[in-house]
């Protein structure tokens, strides 16, 4: 049975020995490169495992990541991405069809989870003058340039990436300006592509 298209969608397959809140940030930092994300539900409970609902505000946006991240090696596992069989509470209270069996519930913080804790960010690695290219390491050995490419390319500027022959663990990412690779640096400091290795991002030595 075809599910009809829907703002939400269903992913699965997911590693479900990632904490919540790092799963929640990963989705956000992958899928937020279709367009705007309204919620983001993983729940733990056993029946729920390795499950999460994406809810995008427009329909192409929903569509697109579905297209492009089916079968995406998420947390090493390849993501399987349908949409969701029914609409999701946010998305029919937009349109005023929604129950009020939720509401008790609703009132619990759901917002502040997304937004990830810049608190806990590592101390800063020492860096060079800033650059239009930039220098990634401590990379898992699964990266490759396409992940990389989808992580860089939502935003403005990007070029290209360029992994060094032989070596997993680096890979290069070159900007049109400086100004351009500090954005992406900032925003994708510290991004865990799996869940043991954190992302460090440099400007590359001149």
């Amino acid at each position: 049975m075809d599910i009809r298209p829907n703002h939400t969608i269903y992913i699965n397959n997911v590693n479900d020995k990632i904490k919540k809140e790092e799963l929640k940030r990963s989705l956000y930092a992958l899928f937020s490169q279709f367009g705007q994300i309204i919620d983001i539900v993983a729940l733990k409970t056993m029946k729920m495992r390795g499950q999460a609902f994406v809810v995008f505000k427009e329909l192409g946006s929903a569509t697109n990541a579905l297209r492009q991240l089916q079968g995406f090696p998420f947390y090493n596992k390849p993501m399987r991405i349908q949409y969701a069989k029914t609409d999701s509470e946010v998305i029919s209270k937009m349109r005023g069809t929604f129950g009020d069996k939720d509401k008790k519930k609703e009132k619990k913080k759901k917002a502040p989870e997304l937004a990830a804790n810049p608190a806990k960010k590592a101390a800063p690695t020492p860096d060079n003058p800033p650059n239009y290219i930039l220098f990634l390491n401590n990379l898992p050995e699964e990266t490759n340039e396409m992940m990389l490419s989808m992580l860089f390319n939502q935003f403005p500027g990007f070029k290209e990436v360029r992994l060094v022959p032989g070596r997993h663990d680096i890979a290069f990412v070159e900007f049109e300006t400086e100004g351009q690779a500090g954005v992406a640096r900032d925003a994708l400091q510290g991004f865990r592509i799996t869940s043991t290795c954190a992302m460090k991002i440099t400007y590359a030595k001149k």
